[in-house]
């Protein structure tokens, strides 16, 4: 078995590294309107079937709340306006703040009327979905922010940065409702190597790298378990698979942001530049 010196070593680490800076660079411009494309997909999604299957959402609500027509009517429009509404404002990147406000509150008005509240796995997802749009939310003030690039700053503001945080936070719930604790050792080793990147991305250190490679990881078993287009529209099991598709193709939009824009001020990254 071959053994490298020491001089190879550090050379084989700086053309690693060079060759990540080089993958930063050239995805510069386009990853985060990928990130923002994939990060609405579920709401896009949500609002398209809103419009298809309006007539069984409504009974639905009015079944399951006893709230009459009209409101059950009302419910569902909302649903539609406010998903597709918010959808193309963040694409247009017109009012990318409001339009973030009013899908954080279709997701608290979805997790009550649809019981997602009792529901630990869904209720982590939808908070994970949350996490992503917090790390828009973040990069609409930035954006905001380079307007006035001729204006003295205090530095970074420290709600951009406390989002950041939150975001990153709240986005590793989804790889929390991925472990599974079965003795073998496939499970065993996917546990391992989650935890740690989880681990990673929620503190801030190597981020960007650990966020990179949860994106192929999610990715890939987004693809493999959660292939509604295999299942029959017809069966229920297809809209189900569909959901859960979209909801993690847009966590994977939330990690892609943070490839894109890097942790933030509270991280383990931005304090190793102070020591």
């Amino acid at each position: 078995m071959l053994k490298m010196s020491k001089s190879e070593h550090v050379h084989l680490k700086l053309l690693c590294h060079e060759t990540w800076l080089k993958f930063l660079r050239v995805t510069k411009q386009y990853l985060p309107h990928l990130a923002r494309l994939c990060l609405i997909s579920t709401f896009l999604e949500d609002g398209i079937r809103m419009w298809f299957q309006w007539n069984e959402q409504k009974d639905y609500i009015e079944a399951t709340w006893g709230c009459g027509y009209f409101l059950a009517t009302c419910f569902v429009l909302l649903n539609l306006t406010g998903q597709l509404g918010g959808c193309v404002l963040i694409l247009s990147r017109h009012f990318v703040q409001y339009a973030c406000f009013g899908l954080f509150g279709i997701i608290a008005l979805q997790t009550v009327a649809y019981s997602i509240l009792w529901d630990i796995k869904f209720l982590m997802r939808n908070l994970a979905l949350g996490g992503g749009l917090l790390l828009l939310l973040a990069e609409s003030r930035s954006e905001g922010k380079s307007m006035f690039a001729g204006v003295p700053s205090m530095g970074e503001s420290s709600p951009k940065q406390y989002m950041q945080l939150g975001g990153r936070v709240l986005l590793v719930l989804m790889f929390m409702t991925l472990l599974h604790f079965d003795p073998s050792f496939f499970s065993i080793l996917q546990n391992m190597v989650g935890t740690a990147l989880i681990i990673l991305v929620a503190i801030g250190f190597k981020t960007k790298l650990a966020a990179l490679t949860l994106v192929i990881w999610l990715l890939a078993i987004n693809i493999y378990f959660n292939a509604f287009w295999a299942v029959p529209a017809y069966k229920p099991m297809h809209d189900f698979l569909k959901y859960d598709f979209f909801q993690t193709t847009s966590v994977i939009g939330g990690l892609l942001l943070v490839v894109a824009l890097g942790p933030g001020g509270v991280s383990m990254d931005e304090k190793k530049k102070e020591w």
